[in-house]
């Protein structure tokens, strides 16, 4: 055991005295396709931060619709989840191996603004996708006619072809549809609530993709190319865990017409939480376990919080935040030093682990990570 922790010991002190060290490798630089007669010149970085993740273009390029997202969605997990978890997904369509990522430039934030608006077959140029709704509208007609969609996130994945030439190989469009309607009256009056199942959520996610896809073929550049077209449920706005991803589907090239849907079965969870307690109970005795015995080192600590990730049931993902009050770095290194041995004794190596401890100023002193199948986790002490 001795020999063990002494071990351990230069492993936090080897991890804490390094830095990454990035390589400036050599870059290709090709021709990208802006149309038929305008070119422009593009690098691709030799390497990505990982085998799993997409290089991007230089120079990087921001989105069209850029910004738009933030002045939609409340819940800021909710729009980490549908930025990264639109990515995850587009994986199954357009391999990181062979297609680089690029923020959408096609829906622009005119565009997405038109079609998240409220539909008016009176006015000459409506192209709103979500129910027709007057601004003067009772409570009764906003429960009748909520606004289901509340985003369009577009996201473009290209492909380097043979003769040194950028082209558009694939897009991905991710719908964040609603849960819970939140509306007024009148300015100033009160919220009201209107909760929306995931069947109604669905069927009406499904309807307006359809029209999206249909209106994007008409596009400048996206006439042939496959469309991969998501849909997103989000969180209330002030939930401590994202929304999830419940539907996805690839038109295939030239296609217009969305055929059948693939369910997606991923959720987030918060521990401690009733869902937790009720439908992930092995889990959620674990965290028990856990922070029961975190209490047993550091008694005055305030609570142990995770998040895990599910999909199909199965956990791949658990974060874990431990906020105490350290009075130096002594107790730093020996509580990060007894977490690590709670890890390695009561945790399972199937699915990614990141533990965070902070004082309580919120000030990051110590991180624990380990990735699926291994064995030993990773520390890092911060200065």
């Amino acid at each position: 055991m001795r020999k063990k922790l002494i071990l351990m010991l230069i492993g936090l002190l080897l991890l804490t005295s390094c830095a990454p060290s990035f390589d400036n490798s050599e870059e290709d630089v090709v021709k990208k396709n802006q149309g038929e007669t305008n070119q422009e010149t593009a690098i691709i970085p030799s390497y990505s931060l990982s085998d799993e993740n997409y290089r991007v273009l230089l120079p990087y390029k921001l989105g069209k619709a850029r910004g738009v997202i933030v002045n939609q969605l409340f819940n800021r997990l909710d729009i980490d989840e549908l930025e990264e978890g639109l990515k995850r997904h587009s994986k199954d369509a357009f391999d990181p191996d062979k297609y680089y990522f690029q923020e959408g430039q096609y829906l622009t934030e005119d565009i997405v603004y038109d079609w998240l608006s409220s539909s008016n077959p009176k006015e000459e140029g409506n192209q709103g996708l979500n129910p027709p709704l007057s601004e003067n509208a009772t409570k009764e007609e906003h429960q009748e006619n909520p606004r289901y969609l509340s985003h369009i996130l577009e996201q473009n994945y290209l492909l380097k072809t043979s003769e040194d030439r950028i082209v558009l190989g694939g897009v991905s469009v991710a719908l964040a549809m609603k849960s819970v309607y939140q509306f007024q009256t009148e300015i100033g009056g009160p919220y009201y609530y209107e909760k929306i199942s995931k069947k109604e959520m669905l069927s009406k996610g499904q309807e307006i993709a359809q029209k999206i896809v249909e209106r994007m073929r008409q596009m400048d550049g996206l006439s042939k190319v496959p469309i991969m077209v998501s849909l997103y449920r989000e969180e209330a706005a002030d939930s401590l865990v994202p929304g999830n991803f419940v539907a996805k589907t690839v038109v295939s090239e030239g296609s217009s017409s969305i055929g059948d849907w693939e369910e997606i079965n991923e959720k987030h969870v918060l521990f401690p939480s009733d869902e937790a307690s009720e439908n992930y109970k092995e889990d959620a005795n674990n965290l028990t376990i856990f922070e029961e015995d975190v209490a047993k080192y550091f008694p005055n600590y305030t609570s142990v919080i995770g998040k895990g990730f599910y999909v199909n049931d199965e956990l791949q993902r658990l974060t874990i935040e431990i906020p105490i009050q350290f009075n130096g770095k002594a107790e730093v290194i020996g509580f990060t030093q007894y977490v690590y041995g709670l890890v390695v004794e009561g945790f399972q190596p199937h699915y990614d682990l990141e533990i965070n401890i902070t004082s309580g100023d919120n000030r990051q002193e110590s991180l624990i990570t380990r990735e699926a199948g291994e064995e030993e986790p990773q520390v890092h002490i911060y200065h």
